[in-house]
């Protein structure tokens, strides 16, 4: 299993609303598409309007690669970078809890 977390602070409130359609139109294909992305969760931050932060797990390395490979992937990283101020990408390693698969 391997998992992600992605924090992106976007430019403006403008920016925030053009990320939030593209990411509304991902996800979505992400859902129907990646049976190896077990988890993909969007969050907006307390207290900070301009971030989003992402939690992604999937089955394991191959079904990572085959989310990077999608075409609805490739698209969203390359119109993401319009909106984006900075972003940060922490690959986890799961050690436990609660509604992790096993």
């Amino acid at each position: 299993m391997i998992a992600l977390y992605v924090r992106f602070v976007l430019k403006d409130e403008a920016a925030a609303v053009g990320f939030d359609e593209l990411v509304a139109r991902t996800t979505p294909l992400i859902e129907a598409r990646e049976p190896g992305t077990l988890q993909y969760v969007v969050h907006l931050v307390a207290d900070a309007p301009l971030s989003r932060a992402f939690y992604e797990v999937y089955a394991d390395q191959a079904a990572f690669s085959a989310h990077e490979r999608q075409p609805h992937v490739k698209q969203f990283m390359a119109e993401r970078q319009q909106y984006l101020a900075s972003y940060q990408v922490d690959f986890l390693a799961p050690a436990g809890g609660k509604g992790l698969p096993r």
